[in-house]
């Protein structure tokens, strides 16, 4: 059930209120001259575990068959068309 307080009484005790819908999970309806303003809702649990930086590439999607030890591409591919060509 969501807990309602005024705006004036949310001000005086902001950080209580706070503190006490951490504890239980209720949310808290701030209203000014009776009528809601605002909700303040507790965080939603995470759905799932965030993933590790370190061996968040381990699963086969994210295999391949290259063998890094050889060159992509022939030699060929890495000589310049114009001879004069300045590089950098």
């Amino acid at each position: 059930m969501t807990k309602v307080v005024g705006i004036a009484e949310f001000k005086a005790k902001c950080e209580r209120l706070i503190s006490q819908m951490e504890k239980d999970g209720e949310p808290i309806a701030v209203t000014r001259r009776g009528k809601i303003v605002g909700v303040l809702n507790p965080p939603a649990a995470p759905k799932h575990k965030p993933k590790e930086l370190f061996g968040m590439l381990k699963n086969d999607a994210y295999r391949s068959d290259w063998d890094l030890s050889e060159p992509a591409t022939d030699a060929p591919d890495w000589e310049l068309d114009e001879p004069n060509l300045k590089l950098g």
